[in-house]
């Protein structure tokens, strides 16, 4: 009969609570993408079916709009060269999110901070929240903007837009719906002012919507908290190096 030794058991012990909260902490990261992906979808689609392209209604006074714009680029409304640009976006997130689904996994085996872990999800489930409306919009919503040649950018459309089978798009080519706006500050630079002078001034100008807003939540957080996230991870990697090296030498032939 083969004798296990009392180094192995404790290692046995020990791995067995690790693995649970690994697997509570992906259970955790599930629930927080969930909750992140559902309810900007459910948003869009109320945003998408009731109101008018760029039209608008207050939430709270004048100051936080739900505003209707449809992005055919990146987040924050930002363009990036008609539809062999969009499609070269959304496989670009495509391949993003397919990163993210190992990145996960990987950085809650290591056990990173929980801060960060968050923060992470935070970012894939925006990531996520995206793709669904560039690869599945152009096809499952009647209406939406589409690329025209003759102008070289997005025409608007009338009227409000439904499901349908019958959509505005292809695969890969929809329109991601942003409503999210935040007129806080609005006035004039003065006339002095050198390129600005004169024009309109307004904070905060993009328009955007949850999943942007978990993406940008999640990196920012990142780079106030990057000390004590990654301070906290290399302090845990040193521990485990000194309780190897304090470890006693378990005999081969034991096992």
């Amino acid at each position: 009969m083969v004798s296990v030794s009392p180094e192995i058991k404790l290692l046995k012990r020990i791995h067995r609570p690790l693995s649970l909260l690994n697997y509570m902490k992906k259970i955790h990261v599930i629930i927080i993408i969930l909750l992140v992906v559902i309810s900007d979808q459910l948003l869009k689609y109320y945003v998408k079916t009731n109101f008018y392209l760029n039209t608008s209604s207050p939430v709270i006074g004048n100051w936080f709009q739900l505003y209707f714009v449809e992005n055919p680029g990146m987040a924050y409304g930002w363009k990036f060269g008609g539809n062999w640009g969009k499609l070269a976006l959304t496989i670009f997130r495509m391949g993003a999110v397919v990163f993210g689904v190992f990145y996960m996994g990987r950085i809650i085996r290591q056990r990173y901070h929980n801060g960060f872990i968050f923060c992470a999800a935070l970012i894939f489930a925006g990531a996520l929240g995206n793709l669904i409306d560039s690869c599945f919009y152009g096809l499952i919503f009647n209406k939406g903007m589409v690329f025209s040649p003759i102008i070289n950018d997005y025409m608007g459309y009338d009227g409000l837009s439904t499901l349908s089978s019958k959509g505005y798009g292809k695969f890969l080519h929809g329109n991601v719906v942003d409503m999210l706006y935040f007129p806080v500050l609005r006035g004039h630079f003065p006339a002095w002012l050198p390129i600005w002078g004169g024009e309109d001034f307004e904070f905060f100008r993009p328009i955007f919507n949850l999943a942007d807003a978990a993406i940008s939540g999640g990196v920012i957080t990142i780079l106030v908290f990057q000390r004590k996230f990654f301070n906290h991870k290399k302090e845990e990697v040193k521990d485990n190096l000194n309780n190897i090296e304090e470890m006693p030498v378990v005999d081969s032939q034991l096992l």
